[in-house]
């Protein structure tokens, strides 16, 4: 990572990669997994290219496929490859060099995520699920194949939150402002009664949920089928510190009525997962990203994550502390995410969670 000898292998984005799942109205964070596998070894990964002839099949024929740099191990080119000497050369020393790091590997997001949902999908009881998440790939990939079934059944509904990350807090914070002014006139003209904001919001999605649709309709002969249109909505409430969001839905919400989907739409948003990632960020040096130095010229990795393994117990106890000791204010009460979500009915401290008393 840094010094003379890790040139080679310096790494311009950070590489540790962590899932993360939690509930939205409790904010209660289900699992949060670091994307590494600290039990297999490069001497592991070498025996199975020998035994197994590795270095010749297809990457998703590879037995440790989810590996994505050192997927096999360097091997002499015979009289039929197509790589050079120099060409394996390089790619051993690389590996070589790698092997006086540390144990493990980083592994595929993909494939952690995939068992990440699986996880949750053993530990909770739940007969419907709702998903919300942005578009990122692997998770996407990864919840169909997890809950196909359930979304198969309409059991379960992804629904994509989008942000604009590069909008400043003011901005933010001044649509926030006018979302609300823009709401309340809508209402006045709507003839409304009320000026509860969440109850106008609903009114006006119910309203436009009469019209807009999330799928399209694909007539082939006589039979059809809905397709995902990529059609979004900017909902009516915005948020103060990040102002409006985008949501689409990926799976088909036609058997719904237009108050259901409303109801829906109003509690998508990732704060949840985004709370306690700034948790990480903040309370867990080891996982910040590396720092540029003085001169701007390079990087830092004073405090950098030199060993994942000890970043995902880290994360675990954060985790812990978070959900059962770390309270928090709604409109409601004050309260850890734990109680919000009803499963305990007081905070507890570090020393009762240490004990388990």
């Amino acid at each position: 990572m840094g010094g003379s000898q890790y040139d080679d292998v310096e790494e311009s984005q950070f590489p540790t990669s962590v899932v993360v799942t939690a509930d939205v109205s409790s904010r209660y964070v289900f699992r949060s997994d670091i994307a590494y596998d600290w039990e297999i070894s490069l001497g592991d990964i070498a025996l199975d290219t020998v035994l197994m002839k590795e270095d010749h099949l297809n990457e998703f024929a590879k037995k440790h496929a989810r590996i994505p740099k050192y997927s096999h191990y360097p091997m002499p080119p015979s009289k039929n490859d197509t790589q050079t000497e120099a060409e394996y050369r390089k790619d051993l020393e690389k590996i070589e060099r790698r092997s006086k790091y540390m144990d493990g590997l980083h592994i595929n997001t993909t494939y952690s995520t995939i068992a990440h949902f699986w996880l949750i999908k053993q530990l909770i009881n739940a007969s419907e699920w709702r998903f919300v998440t942005d578009e990122d790939s692997s998770l996407m990939t990864s919840l169909f194949r997890v809950f196909a079934k359930e979304f198969r059944l309409s059991d379960a509904y992804h629904f994509l939150c989008q942000t604009d990350k590069s909008k400043s807090r003011k901005q933010a914070r001044e649509e926030f402002i006018q979302a609300r002014v823009d709401l309340v006139n809508w209402g006045i003209n709507s003839r409304y009664d009320t000026r509860t904001l969440r109850k106008l919001a609903f009114l006006k999605l119910e309203e436009l949920f009469h019209t807009h649709q999330f799928h399209k309709e694909v007539m082939i002969g006589v039979s059809s089928h809905y397709e995902y249109a990529d059609n979004p909505i900017e909902p009516p409430l915005a948020t103060i510190d990040r102002g409006f969001r985008w949501v689409d839905c990926t799976t088909n919400l036609s058997s719904l009525e237009p108050k259901d989907i409303a109801n829906l739409i109003l509690e998508v948003n990732d704060s949840a997962t985004n709370t306690f990632i700034q948790h990480i960020r903040r309370r867990l040096s080891i996982l910040e990203r590396p720092l540029t130095t003085a001169r701007g010229d390079g990087k830092s990795y004073i405090y950098s994550n030199f060993n994942p393994k000890y970043a995902q117990m880290a994360v675990t106890i954060l985790r812990t502390y978070y959900n059962f000791c770390f309270a928090y204010k709604t409109k409601d009460r004050v309260g850890t995410p734990a109680q919000q979500l009803g499963i305990t009915e007081k905070v507890f401290n570090i020393k009762e969670i240490l004990y388990m008393q």
